[in-house]
C-alpha cells in the first residue's frame, strides 16, 4: 500500500465552493477518484455539488474514470474544473 500526498487544485466556482485554491490529501495509492471526491465533499455540501459534475485533469491529461486508483495518474496531482459557462 503506497501513501501518496495528493496536491487537488481547484478553479473558479470549485475554489469558491472549497474556500480554498489548494489542499493536499495525504491518501493511498489504492484509493480512487470515487474515494477521494466523497472525502472531498463530506463536510462541505456546496462543494460535493460542484464535485458532482466537475471535470478532473492530472498533468492537462483529462481522467474520467472515478474508479481509477490514484497510483495510475499521470502525477499526484489533481485539477477540479467546475463546468464553464460562456461564449
Amino acid at each position: 500500500m503506497t501513501d501518496l500526498s495528493l496536491k487537488v487544485r481547484y478553479f473558479a466556482g470549485a475554489a469558491a465552493a472549497a474556500g480554498t485554491s489548494e489542499q493536499v490529501l495525504e491518501v493511498s495509492g489504492e484509493s480512487t477518484l470515487a474515494e477521494v471526491v466523497t472525502r472531498l465533499g463530506e463536510d462541505n455540501p456546496d462543494l460535493a455539488r460542484v464535485l458532482s459534475v466537475a471535470s478532473f485533469l492530472s498533468e492537462g491529461q483529462p481522467v474520467s474514470d472515478r474508479q481509477l486508483p490514484l497510483a495510475q495518474l499521470p502525477a499526484p496531482q489533481l485539477d477540479v474544473l467546475p463546468p464553464f459557462a460562456g461564449g
